[in-house]
């Protein structure tokens, strides 16, 4: 536990942030030794304003000494205009690294997301990944680029105002010292406390962003089910969740700038009494007094600066803990030992003695013992009722999960020993969940496809059914698909099917591909399929067992094991499990 705790902690996150930036090492220090001259330019200012006041105060009763006094002028408005322009270069260096780390942790979330296991996504909502991507990475970038020149800018000028203050009059710097020595401790004592909350900050942000996206996405359930009161009570947690988190760390980070400024008003009255003291004894000039009201301002901002890079600096910790947590998930093996596919696939796949587990919970095995044979150009029909592994054996197919036992062939070759993006590119794939984005219906058919001709897409929309209902869009093809674009669930399956068609992959899976579509549009899609699947292997999971009479092979599914096989006519006359969840189906339509 204190272990983890360690791994959380701000400054090991950091750590791995500066391991990450390695690359620009050399232009941030650079960009933090600027920031340090500038802020030593800055304390120099001081002494010599105390030289201008003491040249005015000896020429009281006499002549003041102007070229003297214009002299320092000049030697101030470079002092200042140098400061100025190394602030300048250190800011612009450090957003520039800042924001191409930004980019590059984009590129390699993005990445990510392809590298990790399908169980990941099981335990983590689609707003927490999305969180980490967009709000995390922007937090750290701007923690980052602000934050580390500040500190730098401000600690330098700090230590050098310590150091002039006690070349200019050591009485006055302990007085100020003394005083200012509050501002450390109550600096510490914040920030010791506070991180937690920046962490509790980010992760509630993400859950709520998390719980945000499902009920967008799911809003018409939500409505349909009247469970808008429930949304907004779970809604309401969350975002109380947000508002604590936020709260408690802005109050913390929040009182450190009135009690730096507390502490910096007593370090005034400190050395206007201390000085006055010591300027009526002769010990000091009066310029002495004007320069360290000065040496007090810069002594004590850098502390309030200090305290607000802080607080921008576990800002910036909490979210990189975020990025570098989802970066160093466990990956997908690597595969590029095993040889490319170089041959297209007939076709032919095996199942022997399949068994498998989720991996967060490997005693509870979901497919206990799964053999069957399929030949090449063979359409297999799995059906069974909910929870029986139809699903599950599609994704073991695809590899998407390892099995816990037995294995799958494609060819005679164990689908193990075959790249996984090969896998990939062996099936065409219609899930019953649709997806569209927003771009025109040529982008969304052609996602991904090179080299797709006109006569091809004109073919296949009108196999399946759809060419008339692009050829009534304003645009045709090149219409833009929005939320707000009138489509029928059944079209967007439609299109999805299209997609899946022009993909020309010589194998399919077709996961309840025709569950958004009516009778009428379901037999079009029937004849679609059986044209388009002629000659290759197909895997068609179906709950409305009408749609799946003409498969060469049904296998029947229920807790995890094939109870029967064979064709739609021989289950028939089986009279068996498939026979009752057929006729089953028809006795609930009467």
């Amino acid at each position: 536990m204190k272990k983890q705790e360690k791994n959380k902690s701000l400054f090991s996150s950091l750590k791995k942030v500066f391991a990450y930036m390695q690359k620009y090492k050399f232009l941030v220090l650079l960009s933090l030794v600027l920031a340090g001259l500038g802020a030593v330019l800055t304390i120099v200012g001081p002494n010599q304003i105390g030289k201008i006041t003491d040249y005015l105060q000896a020429g009281l009763g006499a002549e003041i000494n102007m070229p003297a006094i214009a002299q320092i002028a000049i030697i101030l408005v470079v002092i200042y205009l140098l400061s100025s322009i190394f602030s300048f270069v250190q800011h612009y260096i450090m957003a520039t690294i800042t924001l191409k780390t930004s980019k590059k942790m984009r590129q390699e979330l993005s990445q990510k997301v392809n590298k990790v296991p399908q169980e990941y996504f099981n335990r983590t909502t689609q707003g927490d990944i999305l969180s980490r991507i967009t709000n995390d990475v922007s937090t750290l970038q701007q923690g980052l680029s602000n934050a580390l020149p500040t500190m730098v800018s401000a600690g330098a000028q700090f230590v050098g105002c310590l150091i002039m203050m006690f070349v200019t009059q050591w009485r006055l710097a302990l007085c100020v010292i003394a005083v200012t020595i509050l501002g450390f401790l109550v600096l510490i004592a914040v920030v010791k406390n506070s991180q937690k909350y920046f962490i509790a900050r980010q992760k509630s942000l993400g859950a709520l962003n998390g719980y945000v996206e499902e009920m967008y996405s799911g809003h018409s359930i939500v409505k349909i089910s009247r469970a808008g009161e429930q949304t907004k009570q779970d809604f309401d947690k969350h975002n109380k969740a947000v508002y604590d988190a936020n709260w408690k760390s802005q109050f913390l980070s929040g009182v450190m700038h009135p009690i730096m400024n507390v502490i910096g008003n007593l370090g005034y009255v400190a050395v206007c009494v201390v000085g006055a003291v010591l300027a009526i004894n002769g010990i000091i000039n009066f310029g002495v007094i004007i320069s360290f009201i000065f040496y007090v301002r810069l002594f004590t901002s850098p502390l309030t600066q200090l305290a607000q890079s802080m607080t921008n600096l576990q800002t910036a910790g909490a979210s990189a803990n975020r990025i570098f947590e989802f970066l160093n998930e466990k990956e997908l093996s690597d595969e590029s030992d095993k040889p490319a596919l170089t041959q297209k696939p007939t076709g032919a796949v095996s199942f022997k003695n399949v068994r498998f587990a989720y991996p967060d919970a490997p005693d509870k095995i979901i497919i206990k013992d799964f053999s069957a044979q399929v030949l090449p150009g063979q359409k297999v029909a799995i059906v069974g009722p909910t929870g029986a592994g139809k699903t599950t054996m599609v994704n073991l197919l695809m590899r998407f999960y390892e099995l816990s036992g037995g294995s799958i062939e494609i060819d005679g070759v164990a689908i193990e020993n075959i790249r996984r993006d090969d896998v990939h590119n062996i099936f065409g794939m219609v899930l019953q969940d649709t997806w569209l984005f927003e771009g025109t219906v040529r982008e969304n058919l052609v996602y991904n496809l090179q080299n797709i001709s006109q006569e091809q897409l004109d073919k296949v929309c009108h196999v399946c059914g759809i060419k008339r209902f692009i050829d009534s869009l304003p645009n045709g093809y090149d219409t833009v698909l929005m939320d707000g674009t009138a489509i029928s669930a059944g079209q967007k399956q439609l299109l999805t099917i299209a997609r899946a068609m022009l993909q020309d992959s010589p194998m399919l899976i077709l996961d309840e591909a025709t569950s958004s579509i009516d009778t009428r549009t379901e037999i079009i899609i029937q004849n679609a399929m059986d044209e388009l699947t002629k000659g290759r292997t197909s895997f068609v999971i179906a709950h409305r067992l009408s749609t799946i009479k003409n498969a060469d092979l049904i296998l029947v599914m229920k807790d995890g094991d094939i109870i029967e096989q064979g064709t739609h006519k021989n289950l028939l006359n089986k009279n068996g499990f498939y026979a009752e969840l057929y006729n089953s189906q028809f006795s609930n339509q009467n």
